[in-house]
């Protein structure tokens, strides 16, 4: 199963395709599915700062002292997220089709064709590894 920077990675190379190939609509998906990534690995606002200073109210002192560390990920996390994004472009897809807005439809079906083939290919490189171990 690949790891959250396994993941990034494989956007990252996919959005640079898109990128080169000027597709809007996967330049879009793989940019907002990076974005959800990234913004679930943020750390609550309320986390509290490691090092406070007496001097200022709230202050931190030190090098670095008011940076906070990124979430962990674990692989299934991500795969859920991906999910979760396959999820909200389908149910908008629905909505565009009964408003007859065929065109956006058509657009957020190919960006669900493209995440979940994305993670298809995954659970296919999943199975073949556990098919090696045993």
């Amino acid at each position: 199963m690949k790891t959250v920077e396994e993941w990034k990675a494989l956007l990252r190379v996919k959005l640079r395709e898109a990128l080169g190939s000027r597709q809007r609509h996967l330049i879009a998906v793989f940019r907002e599915t990076l974005a959800a990534i990234e913004n679930a690995e943020a750390p609550p606002a309320t986390t509290p700062l490691a090092n406070t200073s007496s001097v200022i109210a709230g202050s931190v002192s030190g090098l670095g002292a008011g940076e906070v560390s990124r979430l962990i990920l674990s692989s299934k996390a991500v795969a859920e997220l991906i999910e979760r994004e396959i999820q909200e472009r389908s149910e908008a897809a629905g909505e565009y089709a009964k408003l007859g807005r065929s065109e956006e439809a058509a657009v957020l079906t190919s960006q669900v064709t493209v995440l979940s083939a994305l993670l298809e290919a995954e659970s296919n490189s999943k199975t073949r590894d556990s098919d090696l171990v045993a």
